[in-house]
C-alpha cells in the first residue's frame, strides 16, 4: 500500500507544483513553496483520496512535511479505522 500512496500524494502535488523537483523525504514547507492554504488542500485530498479522516491530534506540521510523513499517516490512519 506505501506505493500506491506515496504516488498519489506526490501526483497531487507535481499537478500543483509541476515544475518543482524533490524527493520524498525532503521537506516540503522547507522548500518554500507550500503554504498554509496548500496544507489545507493536502489535508482534503488526503481525507477524500484515502477514505478517512484526520482528527485534530494528527493535525501537526510535521505529519505533512514529506511525502513519506503524508504517506505513514495514512497507514497509521487505515490502521486505525480497521480495528
Amino acid at each position: 500500500m506505501s506505493q500506491d500512496v506515496n504516488g498519489e500524494i506526490r501526483a497531487f502535488i507535481g499537478a500543483k507544483f509541476p515544475s518543482l523537483s524533490f524527493t520524498d523525504e525532503q521537506d516540503i514547507f522547507a522548500l518554500g513553496f507550500v503554504n498554509s492554504l496548500f496544507a489545507m488542500e493536502l489535508v482534503m485530498f488526503i481525507e477524500k483520496a484515502f477514505a478517512t479522516r484526520i482528527p485534530n491530534e494528527e493535525l501537526k506540521l510535521d505529519n505533512f512535511r514529506s511525502v513519506t510523513r503524508m504517506t505513514e499517516l495514512v497507514e497509521r490512519r487505515t490502521a486505525a479505522a480497521a480495528h
